[in-house]
């Protein structure tokens, strides 16, 4: 069996969930658990970090394995959902998972496999375990799926569970309020296990703490630790000051970070307090900080966040695709300087959007285009909602073709940006 071969299997006879959505879900962790099993329990045998959240969990752990590859430890990295390969989801030091050895473990478990019908994302995380526990890893950055309680990465013990921030998203699975939501990202807390929460909330900190102290979990929330001022970007790079209070004395530093975003300012909090808690066992120093900061998307391979394609115009991309996320990324646009807004969008048709549309800025060009997946709205029926928003533009077939005629109508001091949802920033030819 070839990587293609493989790759064909799996989406073939697997429920995936970017293609189908909620209906691909297993409930509970009893598949992961039979997979883990099966293969000599892998989830046990490498240290790790689990970051849950409903945005930012992706560059968190980003940005906490460039840390980690910066003070020289062997870091794996597993993500989801990948953008243009399947190997982008596994990584060490930053480098996909080859090709060959997503073949060798379809091949030598297809009859397992067949026998527990797992779904798409199980039999994923089965192979990122199995591939670190042969690795010789120092550490595992594990990015939950979606939730936390029920994710099927939820079956390792870390050495950290890291909640990023709770906001709507998936409403139809973790529920339709914040606490509910909470509880379900609280899902990753173990006995005795520290947690980080990055951003505070009223309405989400008491279910935290609640189920913190039920397992004598040590909780840190992170924005109180850890204060961001921002001293806007140069040369390509964030300047941000950092102050620490800790319980005797207070500390600053300056780092420079590559991720652009504003929004980004809200995870550092989050990354640096992890980084704080595992410092006795996990020594990384300062310069460490800086160096992997400044180099998170050359050390791990990070895309679609606030990533600038090319300039002159500017074409912006960035896979903000929830309420919160889309709300962070365009107060992040209100600081850049353009002439015309260009907005090529494509939306999920699973998940409620009203909200989400009166997001986008009203005086933008649309460029309404869908995916190759029966989840994506039509362009036409995403027009017909955006008109309703008094928010206009054409339909086009594909995210290539929207970006044709973008470029097209644009001068030089235009802003192009693609977001809306991961899969049509996938099917981009130049990401």
């Amino acid at each position: 069996m070839q990587y293609q071969e493989a790759i064909d299997y799996l989406y073939s006879r697997l429920p995936v969930f970017h293609r189908i959505g909620p209906k691909a879900l297993k409930p509970g962790l009893d598949n992961t658990l039979k997979l883990c099993s099966a293969l000599g329990n892998p989830q046990h045998k490498f240290p790790s970090i689990h970051v849950a959240g409903t945005n930012g969990k992706g560059s968190t752990s980003h940005m906490l394995a460039a840390i980690y590859q910066s003070a020289g430890y062997r870091v794996g990295l597993y993500t989801s959902p990948h953008l243009q390969s399947f190997t982008e989801r596994i990584r060490i030091n930053g480098q996909p998972i080859a090709e060959e050895d997503v073949a060798d473990f379809v091949r030598k478990h297809q009859l397992l496999i067949e026998s527990i019908e797992p779904s798409f994302f199980e039999v994923t995380v089965a192979m990122a375990f199995d591939y670190f526990a042969r690795q010789s890893l120092d550490l595992a950055i594990i990015e939950v799926g979606l939730g936390g309680r029920l994710d099927s990465t939820n079956v390792i013990t870390p050495l950290a569970s890291v909640i990023t921030n709770i906001g709507f998203d998936h409403t139809e699975i973790l529920g339709d309020t914040l606490p509910q939501i909470a509880r379900e990202k609280a899902g990753i807390i173990k006995e005795s296990i520290p947690v980080i929460v990055g951003e505070t909330n009223p309405e989400t900190a008491p279910v935290f703490v609640e189920i913190a102290r039920s397992v004598n979990a040590p909780i840190m929330f992170a924005d109180e630790r850890f204060l961001i001022q921002d001293r806007g970007v140069e040369n390509g790079l964030r300047q941000i000051q950092i102050i620490k209070s800790g319980i005797e004395d207070v500390s600053e530093a300056d780092i420079l970070l590559d991720l652009l975003g504003d929004y980004q300012l809200r995870n550092l909090p989050g990354v640096l307090a992890t980084v704080d808690v595992l410092q006795k066992k996990w020594p990384v120093s300062q310069e460490a900080i800086q160096s992997g900061l400044r180099t998170v998307v050359y050390l791990t391979g990070l895309k679609g966040r606030f990533q600038t394609l090319q300039f002159n115009p500017r074409v912006l991309v960035d896979t903000a695709h929830n309420q919160a996320g889309l709300a962070a990324l365009f107060l992040s646009i209100k600081s850049l300087t353009f002439a015309t807004l260009r907005i090529i969008v494509a939306l999920v048709a699973d998940k409620e959007r009203t909200n989400v549309i009166s997001l986008f800025p009203v005086n933008s060009v649309f460029y309404f285009c869908e995916f190759d997946s029966q989840r994506s709205l039509s362009s036409a029926d995403l027009q017909m909602e955006f008109n309703t928003e008094n928010r206009f533009g054409n339909t086009f077939s594909d995210v290539n073709q929207a970006l044709s005629a973008a470029l097209q109508d644009s001068i030089d001091d235009d802003l192009i940006l693609i977001t809306g949802s991961n899969f049509h920033i996938a099917e981009l030819i130049n990401l």
